[in-house]
């Protein structure tokens, strides 16, 4: 590698943009449909879930470390990170299904599928994710295209976010009838279909450029040291954990919301579609947004306004059906602004990392920040389970309490709110600036030119 990488081309953007469509699909449906399904239609207790969300998300989210090094130490024709598209393509789309799939099971047999799909989901999630998103860090040199492949990434995931949001509910309806067991198998069936073929997509227009100095020396333990040594990714592990968190929390409750506050589950629908049209118009402002305010203040302000429209939620009453949408449009559109820049920073402390050692480990540093995204995802999950059991939530109830309704209510609000607001205060502390950002990035291009 050799001098700085022009421009990408729109292909190859829009290429690798179909491979976070196709991962969302499952990731989607775990933030907004994994309680509903497993409460309502699997049969399993707000408890059992809560436990396997807990366990399995936290059990599995100390792979995606361990595929980091795996896929930093990987070589083919193809690159390191390429390769792992083609290789979990079809797994990944198998395994989605069956998670999705309602068996005849016993009590406890279906106890034991339903942990074993979920535990193999997860960890397919994490070797196809790991090496794709570290993809980013190794197409371009250029911190400004960096946020712009991850633009057209983030624009793809909440395309997948839209589809899901909106169109999932009313698919397993159609598709199952009364069954909604055979709905959501159907419904994610058609998704994960699509998903095989957009990680093949992905995999055959992308490009790595991006090549460690074949002098450098590393070792696990090495890695592992300088992680821990580079602040920016400490400060980006724990605004990731709380940004991840907040969505989980936010996404497994408003269904619930709708259905037992608002009385009307089908709005949930069109919550998310008003919504994430708002959250993409967000995403394709990001770019310009960045440039004129680097990345650090434009997450900063993001998450801070994300988290009090989340809180002002609260002070709506639930059957105020436009000015919760309008809100939740005003709301995404904000958090959509900041939607590629977490992505895009991987790369970032991945070259801070670089600049400060001269030795770089893209996968590790990127897979050490995804495992905090499944930590918050786990989190999320398990303390929107566990805040709903708190307050008397129950999923065959008839009738909610009126704790258990305001428990739904908090909970969508001021809880995941708090969870927003933890990231802004998080993000603070992250040192790299706009202009450091540049000069790190003007003096690799310089260093490289030796490789």
């Amino acid at each position: 590698m050799s001098g700085k990488v022009k421009g990408l081309a729109f292909s190859e953007k829009f290429g690798y943009g179909l491979g976070d469509l196709a991962a969302n699909f499952v990731f989607q449906a775990l933030m907004a449909l994994q309680l509903d399904f497993y409460t309502k239609t699997y049969g399993l207790t707000a408890a059992q879930t809560s436990l396997m969300f807990l366990v399995v998300g936290l059990s599995s989210a100390c792979f995606n470390p361990v595929m980091g090094v795996i896929a930093d130490r990987t070589q083919t024709r193809w690159g390191r990170f390429r390769p792992w598209l083609l290789w979990t393509s079809v797994p990944f789309g198998v395994i989605g299904i069956l998670t999705f799939t309602t068996p005849n099971f016993s009590p406890m047999g279906k106890l034991v599928y339903a942990w074993s799909t979920y535990l193999l989901l997860r960890l397919i999630y994490a070797a196809n994710n790991v090496p794709y998103a570290s993809l980013n860090g190794v197409m371009t040199d250029d911190p400004n295209e960096r946020n712009s492949i991850a633009t057209y990434r983030q624009m793809f995931a909440n395309t997948a976010g839209f589809i899901v949001g909106s169109l999932a509910v009313p698919m397993v309806k159609f598709l199952g009838g009364n069954n909604s067991a055979r709905g959501y198998q159907l419904t994610m069936g058609s998704f994960l279909s699509l998903s095989i073929v957009l990680f093949l997509i992905a995999f055959a227009v992308t490009k790595e450029r991006i090549q460690p100095d074949a002098r450098q020396q590393t070792s696990v333990g090495g890695d592992l040291r300088d992680l821990m040594h580079n602040g920016p990714w400490v400060t980006l592990f724990l605004v990731t954990v709380f940004y991840f968190t907040a969505l989980l929390i936010r996404g497994n409750v408003m269904l619930p919301y709708f259905e037992n506050c608002a009385g009307n589950r089908l709005i949930f629908s069109w919550f998310n579609g008003f919504g994430l049209i708002s959250l993409l118009a967000g995403v394709a402002c990001s770019t310009a947004l960045v440039k004129k305010m680097g990345k650090r203040t434009l997450f900063f302000w993001s998450m801070l306004l994300t988290g009090l429209f989340c809180i002002a939620l609260y002070f709506f009453p639930p059957t105020a059906t436009v000015p919760i949408i309008t809100l939740e449009v005003v709301r995404q559109f904000v958090y959509g602004c900041s939607g590629p820049v977490l992505w895009s920073m991987m790369g970032d402390v991945a070259d801070f990392g670089e600049w400060k050692t001269g030795r770089r480990a893209t996968a590790t540093v990127t897979s050490a920040v995804v495992f905090a995204l499944w930590v918050g995802v786990a989190l999320g999950g398990a303390v929107a389970s566990w805040l709903l059991g708190l307050y008397g939530y129950s999923s065959t109830a008839a009738v909610q309490s009126a704790h258990a309704l305001e428990g739904i209510r908090l909970t969508a609000s001021v809880y995941s709110g708090a969870a927003f607001l933890a990231a802004a205060v998080c993000l603070l502390f992250y040192g790299i600036s706009m202009k450091l950002n540049l000069t790190i990035s003007h003096d690799l291009t310089e260093r490289r030119k030796s490789f």
